[in-house]
């Protein structure tokens, strides 16, 4: 009880209202409330001490530097919504990307000088007759050897579906001017035709090993049909290479002396691509206007008949003639 009253008298000097009924306990709580709670004039000088310039960052919150990044943003978008993109401060400025982004020069001007020299005779915008175009390549030629001339037929086809995959051959009236090695792959007996068709490669057995060593030292490929399905093996490798026989381009036949004698003669193959175009080669810059345009007619001719019987759209859509390495010439085939 002494302990009580000495509570009591204590808590009576802090101006404390507890009365006897208080347990002891809860007297001391209140004492100690009343002992660490701030008094007035510690609360007036808290009050009156001023506010830190740069509060510290505190966890969950954005830092000081994070503030002004999205302060600065804010007034940038406000700038540029009022028409004004100037940067009000050296700070703001360092934000800007300095140096115009590099001017791409137009393809024309990236091209050689030779290049260059020459397209200056050639009008993109219009379509030339065949024969226009034939003696405008010829003078565009920017090269110093013989460059083949080339179409290139965009079709309106579509190379997914199998009745518009365009694939045939055709017999260039002057030849295509390139040297053209042949391999033929027949029986024994017909060895010796072959040889004296023009044939630069002739065999059976022999010739299966040297495929077998992957020397494939031709350019076309001539066999029997008898001898089509000992190919087959190499078709991995025959295949992309374009060297593998197919009737469709005449260089699987019975009569291997004919197959030999139309291929040194001139005879192209002509196939479309993924992207729907054919490109061919129908001879070389030094045949002359005349003889290319020989060329140009058989191959119009022969595309013109491959026309799928079921298109419903345009057979041709643009064609261009150009040398290998000169600037494309818009033409008018005359198909559609």
């Amino acid at each position: 009880m002494a302990k009580k009253a000495e509570l009591l008298t204590k808590a009576k000097e802090l101006g404390l209202e507890v009365t006897e009924k208080n347990t002891i306990s809860e007297i001391e709580m209140a004492i100690d409330n009343a002992q660490t709670a701030p008094t007035d004039e510690q609360t007036e000088a808290v009050t009156e001490e001023p506010a830190n310039d740069k509060p510290a960052a505190k966890a969950g919150k954005r830092s000081e530097k994070a503030q002004k990044e999205v302060s600065e943003k804010l007034e940038k978008e406000a700038r540029k919504d009022a028409g004004d993109t100037t940067p009000q401060s050296d700070e703001a400025e360092s934000h800007v990307k300095r140096g115009a982004a590099p001017k791409i020069r137009p393809r024309s001007e990236r091209r050689g000088k030779n290049y260059r020299k020459v397209a200056g005779q050639v009008e993109h915008s219009k379509v030339y007759a065949l024969k226009d175009a034939l003696d405008l390549a010829v003078k565009t030629n920017p090269t110093k050897f013989d460059a083949s001339v080339e179409i290139h037929v965009r079709l309106g086809v579509d190379p997914r579906q199998a009745d518009q995959n365009v694939r045939a051959t055709v017999a260039l009236p002057h030849g295509s001017g390139k040297t053209v090695r042949i391999a033929v792959f027949a029986p024994e007996g017909d060895h010796n035709a072959a040889k004296k068709a023009g044939a630069d490669i002739v065999g059976d057995e022999e010739f299966l090993k040297q495929l077998e060593k992957e020397d494939l030292n031709f350019d076309i490929l001539v066999a029997t049909p008898q001898f089509m399905p000992r190919l087959g093996k190499y078709a991995r490798l025959l295949g992309p290479r374009g060297l593998m026989p197919n009737p469709k381009s005449g260089t699987v036949a019975a009569d291997v002396a004919k197959a030999v004698t139309e291929a040194k003669a001139g005879r192209v193959e002509y196939r479309v691509d993924k992207q729907a175009i054919v490109h061919v080669a129908i001879g070389k810059v030094s045949f002359g206007a005349d003889k290319l345009h020989d060329n140009a007619s058989a191959f119009f001719e022969s595309l013109k008949s491959q026309k799928p019987s079921g298109l419903k759209v345009n057979y041709v859509k643009t064609t261009s003639i150009s040398t290998t390495m000169g600037p494309g010439i818009k033409v008018d085939a005359g198909i559609n």
